[in-house]
């Protein structure tokens, strides 16, 4: 029988303006984990409590998520956002120190919203890309992929939103169903 880690190394990338992109990566970990395969589920740009996280942990998924200043970028001022960019480029180093030991599936979940409000630099994830373990699977999400993360990619899903009760009610976010 052929272990499944030996057809590993792929690069996922869930992108768009639509509802699902850190769901689907969620159910990949699921999916991963349930397969026997070691997952590390790392978060940029949120908060870490989310209910999904909990249940991740629970199955033996390995989760990094929070982060130093809760505002959103837009709202912080000079120090806060150079404090954020030290702890989130120190995160991306850091995420990717430890895959290096025995992890099969890395997820950089809302990586792309990092690399916009220049949390992160966009080439130094391209280099980490070009010189991760060659069976690493590597799932990337977020809006708006550059080119270069698109080419880099060996999966490119994109969410469109077409629809949303925020838009239509002004319907907010709901426990359980949106985080």
């Amino acid at each position: 029988m052929t272990d499944i880690r030996e057809s590993l190394g792929k690069i996922h990338l869930y992108a768009g303006d639509g509802k699902g992109k850190t769901t689907a990566a969620a159910g990949l970990a699921v999916r991963a984990s349930g397969n026997g395969l070691k997952v590390l589920f790392a978060q940029f740009l949120k908060s870490g409590t989310s209910a999904e996280l909990k249940q991740m942990e629970k199955l033996g998924i390995s989760v990094i998520s929070g982060q130093p200043v809760t505002k959103f970028v837009f709202q912080m001022n000079a120090e806060e956002k150079q404090e954020s960019r030290e702890f989130f480029e120190n995160r991306l180093e850091e995420v990717f120190a430890e895959v290096r030991a025995d992890y099969d599936l890395l997820i950089l979940d809302e990586v792309l919203g990092a690399i916009s409000t220049e949390m992160i630099s966009e080439e130094r994830l391209l280099e980490l890309l070009q010189s991760k373990p060659g069976l690493l699977e590597v799932v990337i999400t977020g809006r708006d992929p550059s080119a270069g993360i698109i080419a880099r990619s060996d999966y490119y899903t994109e969410m469109k939103m077409h629809k949303h009760p925020y838009e239509s009610e002004g319907l907010g976010a709901r426990a359980g169903i949106e985080y």
